[in-house]
């Protein structure tokens, strides 16, 4: 047998290849296409509860064909106390292999991947589903993906407010100080939900709650606003999609099953179903289903994350990685 290698990327390596924000968005985009187009295998999320800590791994597994050729599983820790001991809530890695083979290709540091193309997704579901016009922008929450998800947000619209708010103060003054450094635009920070949601055109809701609780009232939504919910606990009442003239999701199979959404309860209660779900965002981006197509639309989107995303995002980094050289090469067999 001929030796094996697999490319290793660490986390100084994802920093350093430095994909900008249109590569971001056009492999995020691409990969969401060929889903739309049935291009590709996703499997739900699984979860892995090592009940010794308020946390818990998902397991993320995925494959594509065509321009990205690869299979891939990711594993994600979401542990929400990690801030007490100054480490990120998230930290992932994501392998890849030969979708014919079996052979493994690359292990690549995903913490940054996670983020990244959570922003992407967001920002494309935006691109699709919100109004074109919009202004006001409201981000709850201040974790590792809501920078990527207000900074391309950023540069598909443009705002003339950018609120933030989330629990701890110490949280969204960096997390403002953060993007007014890298967008070059004041950034207000709220300090309760409503005075953030209010009267926005696009509402992110990506809180980081312990226990399911419902802060984000429905009767704050402006009717032709977008909501885009994505916490693992549900912080929205259950009226919420009652006022909703589209729900779109990224992928129905993993949105309808599992322990943990922003939209569980509603699945579970039967408030979200195959009856009144409007599409996947993949099926929107690949021509297949409409987008909004009013001004009065009020719209929701709910991920909950997409292997493909990781995959195409890491089969990116890598190209770009050997392009410039950077990265290892490790000796598996």
């Amino acid at each position: 047998m001929d030796p094996i290698y697999i490319d290793y990327l660490n986390r100084l390596d994802v920093e350093a290849i430095a994909l900008d924000d249109g590569e971001i968005l056009a492999a995020i985009e691409s990969s969401l296409a060929a889903q739309g187009r049935g291009e590709t295998v996703i499997e739900p999320r699984v979860h892995l509860q090592p009940g010794v800590s308020e946390g818990h791994f998902n397991v993320l597994r995925g494959a594509m064909a065509g321009q990205v050729d690869a299979a891939g599983v990711k594993v994600v820790g979401d542990f929400v106390g990690n801030y007490r001991l100054g480490l990120p809530s998230e930290l992932a890695i994501l392998m890849l292999f030969d979708p014919a083979t079996g052979v493994p290709r690359a292990m690549l540091d995903a913490s940054g991947i996670t983020d990244m193309r959570t922003g992407a997704v967001t920002a494309i579901g935006a691109k699709h589903l919100a109004r074109r016009g919009s202004r006001i922008l409201a981000h709850i929450g201040a974790r590792g993906t809501a920078y990527w998800n207000v900074r391309l947000l950023s540069r598909l619209f443009d705002f003339d407010e950018i609120r933030v708010h989330s629990r701890r103060p110490e949280s969204r003054d960096a997390f403002a100080a953060r993007l007014e450094r890298d967008l070059g635009r004041p950034i207000i920070v709220t300090g309760d939900w409503e005075s953030c949601v209010r009267d926005a055109n696009i509402v992110v809701e990506a809180s980081r709650l312990s226990a399911p609780a419902p802060l984000l009232r429905t009767e704050w939504i402006k009717p032709g606003a977008l909501v885009i919910p994505y916490g693992t606990m549900s912080a929205v009442e259950l009226s919420l999609t009652d006022v909703m003239s589209k729900i779109v999701v990224d992928d129905w199979g993993q949105c309808r099953t599992g322990q943990f959404g922003a939209l569980r309860a509603h699945v579970e209660a039967g408030r979200l179903s195959d009856a009144n779900l409007h599409a996947e965002l993949g099926q929107i981006v690949a021509g297949l289903r409409s987008g909004r197509e009013s001004e009065a639309e009020t719209n929701l989107f709910w991920h909950r994350g997409l292997s493909l995303s990781d995959i195409a995002l890491g089969h990116a980094m890598l190209e770009k990685g050997r392009r410039l050289g950077i990265g290892q090469r490790l000796r598996f067999a």
